[in-house]
């Protein structure tokens, strides 16, 4: 075993290298920033409302998780907006907004200690299929020339790259609706190693089509309380019936330590640790028992020992916490089984209760919700949670947000597939 994944390797004077989140952004159903989503997250509200780009009247759900009122045109020229799949345009809003608030003059950096991870689940899927009807309609010689382009899953960590003149590190991360905390926990990794000296990370997606809506609706996975739908996706209820499809980007700016203050940069969290793992179980369904998602846990764990934290110190979960029957059952008793007794003692919260389920973007928006929840020293609520399953006996903050003290937080993702992914971080010091 390497110094780096040695704790005990301490005692020959190694200190791991640490690394810190200097920057956040984010286009959500809440907001077109991270304080208007904070905000409404604080407020309890429901950015869930009917699908109104496609006609829904063959699905069994008629709503989701939009992004609204998103104008590309603010963030890029008009003849950009059009050439880019709306997943590359949310990521580059996201992006802009990040760097804005790290205050992080790239022209400064050297461009190859700069690097990107962001993720997604389908990429320019939008693109893809518009293309293929233009095919359909008016033959083959008729697509977009930059079909290829925007369809890619990399394309949103390229684009960036490009924006910003960046030569590091840069690759996508595919983990389905684990991307965008795996793309957080690969940056973390890259830094520690010392590969760059800035990272940004995160994900992205715009799936709302009607060949996802109507994918996951045959399979049952999704909520079909249509009638209000702000009130649909209900984590940890027994009337949950199933998750919310939405989209956006979340977007970090992660630096080391000793970058990160040679700058004098405003430093939101420290990031301490990160799990991956499979459940090698079943491409939709998690493991009966959370081994995975043990598993996960328990690799975060281990590196956060490198920075003397250990399990009893966790004071808030973001959960996966999807709605679904499975999953809200397994990840309870995973969080039991990985913390014991002090599972009882931590604030938890899922907020896809109010953003839905983001897909390849959602563990990259809550892992901007942790650093947020350190430095505002407030829970974000569970909303619609009114009949708590007995079989889910946490302390999930139902209905509203709560003051707290905060000084170590872990992140759930768990994704089709079977995979898993788990970030820790804690206050900076």
């Amino acid at each position: 075993m390497s110094n780096q994944h040695n704790p005990r390797a301490r005692s020959n004077g190694w200190q791991p290298t640490r690394v810190v989140i200097t920057g956040i952004g984010a286009i959500t159903p809440l907001g077109l920033s991270v304080e208007e989503t904070w905000q409404g997250m604080m407020a309890g509200k429901s950015g869930i409302g009917h699908i109104t780009r496609f006609d829904t009247s063959e699905l069994r759900t008629t709503f989701a998780g939009q992004v609204n009122n998103f104008d590309p045109q603010n963030y890029m020229d008009r003849k950009e907006a059009r050439r880019l799949d709306p997943y590359i345009q949310y990521a580059l809003a996201a992006t802009k907004e990040a760097i804005t608030d790290s205050q992080l003059d790239l022209s400064v950096e050297t461009p190859n200690r700069v690097g990107v991870i962001v993720g997604s689940g389908v990429g320019g899927l939008q693109s893809t299929l518009e293309n293929q009807a233009i095919i359909n309609e008016k033959g083959l010689r008729k697509v977009n020339p930059f079909v290829v382009p925007n369809m890619l899953v990399d394309s949103a960590g390229g684009k960036i790259a490009l924006e910003y003149n960046l030569h590091g590190i840069n690759h996508a991360v595919v983990s389905a609706c684990a991307s965008g905390t795996s793309a957080c926990g690969e940056a973390f990794e890259v830094l520690r190693r010392g590969d760059a000296d800035v990272m940004l990370a995160g994900g992205a997606e715009a799936a709302i089509t009607p060949l996802i809506m109507a994918g996951f609706d045959v399979a049952g996975a999704l909520s079909q309380h249509n009638v209000n739908p702000a009130e649909a996706c209900r984590p940890f209820d027994r009337d949950r019936d199933g998750f919310v499809v939405s989209e956006g980007s979340a977007i970090l700016v992660m630096e080391t330590e000793e970058h990160a203050k040679a700058r004098g940069a405003h430093i939101y969290a420290e990031v301490i640790g990160y799990g991956s793992s499979n459940d090698a179980y079943s491409m939709v369904a998690p493991h009966q028992n959370g081994r995975g998602a043990v598993d996960a846990m328990k690799m975060a764990l281990r590196k956060a020992a490198e920075y003397d934290v250990d399990p009893q110190a966790i004071d808030y979960i973001n959960a996966h916490g999807t709605a679904t029957r499975l999953n809200d059952v397994v990840e309870t008793m995973a969080i039991k089984e990985v913390l014991g007794e002090h599972a009882y003692n931590v604030h938890i919260s899922s907020t896809k209760s109010m953003i839905g389920h983001l897909l390849a973007g959602a563990g990259a928006i809550e892992t901007i919700v942790c650093a947020k929840v350190i430095k505002e020293s407030m829970i974000p609520p569970t909303i619609n949670l009114h009949n708590p399953d007995p079989d889910c006996d946490l302390n999930y903050t139902p209905l509203f947000a709560q003051s707290a003290t905060v000084n170590v937080t872990l992140s759930n993702s768990f994704g089709f597939g079977g995979h898993n992914a788990c970030i820790m971080l804690r206050r900076y010091e």
